[in-house]
């Protein structure tokens, strides 16, 4: 699975934690940056490099880190194919991934600490889609959304 991750200055801490663990427990990943600490930086300009690479079918996961969370999954929505979704706790770290196939898992640096990062991370990127007809029609729905530039569909 190719992983990706980034972070802005209100996550970058974290980001540099989450890849160290990565790297301890075998996981193969991309960091899309922030690369230094830059307090001036915004997420909206940070997420762009991992979202469009998922938009584009490079990367499968990714973890994205603001201080909230928030400001990282309203910005990665608005690219195609993205299915970004703040995350506070386990069930939906996996339950996104089965139902729904969300496929960028935003967190809050300033929210949550190390260790609830990396127990949700590791059920993140062991959650798998649910292939079953609900999901599957739910998920088509949601693309035809998209498909349509948010119009209306029946």
């Amino acid at each position: 699975m190719k992983i990706g991750i980034t972070a802005d200055h209100a996550g970058f801490e974290k980001k540099e934690e989450l890849k160290q663990l990565l790297k301890d427990n075998k996981y193969s990943f991309e960091d899309f940056g922030a690369f230094s600490y830059d307090a001036t930086d915004d997420y909206s300009d940070i997420i762009i490099p991992l979202a469009k690479a998922i938009s584009e079918g490079k990367i499968e996961r990714g973890i994205a880190i603001c201080g909230s969370g928030v400001g990282v999954s309203i910005a990665a929505n608005k690219f195609s194919g993205v299915r970004a979704t703040l995350i506070t706790e386990n069930y939906s770290a996996h339950q996104g991934v089965e139902h729904d196939n969300m496929n960028l898992m935003c967190l809050g640096g300033r929210v949550i600490g190390s260790a609830l990062i990396w127990e949700l991370t590791e059920t993140f990127l062991n959650a798998t889609f649910h292939e079953e007809e609900r999901f599957k029609r739910r998920l088509n729905k949601v693309l035809e959304i998209e498909k349509n530039n948010f119009k209306e569909i029946n």
